[in-house]
């Protein structure tokens, strides 16, 4: 399986922010969104990400205030990032190596969408229940064997 594949079921519905916006409206944003990070664009091109990591480290540096604070001082500058054609184990590896809980998913310099740790999880489950399904028919149409 491909991240394409998971791309296809979730959808592309995609949330962005500059580095320049407010910290405090980015977190607005995923809080009205139900979602738990942002990608960082600027002039078409990806330079970071926010999730509520980054939020809950910058709240904690700030005594719990966002104050005036930058997406720019809070975002992950270098995330991890993977293609389309990205196979769902090396996926699951990078992200267990690299703590990531999410992934901008690009094509050369487009940003294609974001997979999520959760978006993993459920294809693995997805298919391992397929994979059963299939086994227990294979199974049950095993032919008898003759005394």
């Amino acid at each position: 399986m491909k991240v394409t594949d998971i791309l296809r079921v979730k959808g592309n519905t995609l949330y962005t922010v500059t580095p320049d916006e407010p910290l405090g409206e980015a977190i607005r944003t995923m809080a009205e969104k139900d979602i738990g990070s942002l990608v960082v664009m600027e002039h078409g091109d990806l330079v970071g990400m926010l999730t509520f990591r980054e939020v809950i480290v910058a709240l904690v540096a700030n005594g719990g205030q966002v104050g005036s604070t930058l997406v720019r001082k809070a975002m992950d500058d270098h995330p991890v990032t993977c293609t389309t054609e990205t196979d769902l184990d090396e996926i699951r590896r990078i992200m267990l190596e690299r703590h990531a809980r999410y992934m901008p998913v690009m094509d050369k310099r487009m940003l294609m969408g974001v997979v999520s740790f959760y978006d993993v999880a459920k294809a693995v489950v997805e298919s391992q229940t397929l994979e059963n399904k299939l086994l227990k028919a294979y199974i049950n149409d095993w032919p008898a064997e003759s005394a």
